[in-house]
């Protein structure tokens, strides 16, 4: 008896959800064909760690148009790392790099397209995003979050009667932030945005093309930046789980970072750095 219960409920439910989905009918041929797994195009003669902008090296070469003092803050970052310390660079323990940063994946990403919400599925530090796309304002009171609010609108850029690009804007953005691996600042003021078109390539249905243009108060003017990610629509995708935590032998204390060796004991990162506070443990 229970069972049949639980069975009609389960009808009624099921009924439910296809009401609800025939009320707002989701016509997937309007939108366009992003499916598949998305990889950061690498660019020949560019190694290391990846620059913001993927067609240079990081750091200077970048050539952003940084304020004086996000200059600074990069020059010392850069001076720090270079004696083993890590510098401006809050990722190095797996805290997300933050909005626009996350749209230069060191592993592949996913967009899941709906009629309220794109989803941009992130492996690496789970970084994923929401885009609402359902027509929302922006909230009166916003939670800072290092990925950012973001509100898309979907264009048809041809007439052809088909979503082909998305714009987004996203606000709300808190720190620590930052544009590379150097430690290239930003300053997460309540103004900073970061503005994206989305697109494929008109001519490679395998190219998706992210225009971001970042405004914030570490840059002199608007900074805009092209990035290309590539598929394999053959690929049979796997999403291997990246847990960004595991085995990462860093670990910041006191906002001074040090390692962890392979036994688990604490070590300094860099020469003549004084341990952490130990003031509530006993010393032998």
């Amino acid at each position: 008896m229970r069972f049949n219960r639980l069975l009609a409920a389960t009808a009624v439910a099921t009924g439910l959800v296809v009401v609800c989905g025939d009320a707002r009918a989701f016509d997937q041929a309007r939108y366009p064909d992003w499916n598949g797994a998305w990889r950061r195009i690498p660019v020949p003669g560019v190694n290391g760690q990846p620059g913001y902008d993927q067609t240079k090296r990081l750091g200077p070469p970048q050539e952003a148009p940084l304020t004086p003092e996000a200059e600074a803050v990069m020059k010392t970052s850069m001076e720090d790392q270079k004696k083993g310390g890590q510098g401006n660079y809050p990722t190095y323990i797996c805290l997300s790099p933050g909005m626009p940063r996350v749209m230069t994946p060191y592993g592949s990403m996913e967009f899941v397209i709906t009629p309220e919400t794109t989803h941009v599925f992130i492996e690496h530090v789970h970084d994923s995003r929401r885009i609402y796309t359902d027509g929302r304002d922006w909230p009166k009171d916003m939670v800072l979050t290092l990925q950012g609010y973001s509100i898309g609108k979907w264009i048809d850029s041809d007439g052809d009667g088909k979503f082909d690009t998305l714009e987004v804007e996203t606000r709300g953005l808190r720190g620590p932030r930052a544009m590379d691996a150097t430690g290239m600042p930003l300053f997460s003021d309540p103004d900073s945005r970061v503005l994206e078109r989305i697109s494929l390539d008109k001519t490679k249905p395998n190219l998706l093309l992210d225009e971001i243009t970042t405004i914030d108060k570490a840059l002199t003017k608007p900074w805009t930046v092209t990035k290309k990610y590539g598929r394999d629509p053959e690929e049979a995708v796997v999403w291997p789980e990246e847990n960004c935590a595991e085995g990462n032998g860093h670990i910041e204390i006191q906002g001074q970072g040090y390692f962890l060796s392979g036994d688990g004991d604490l070590m300094p990162s860099k020469k003549g750095q004084s341990p952490p506070d130990l003031r509530f443990f006993k010393r032998p």
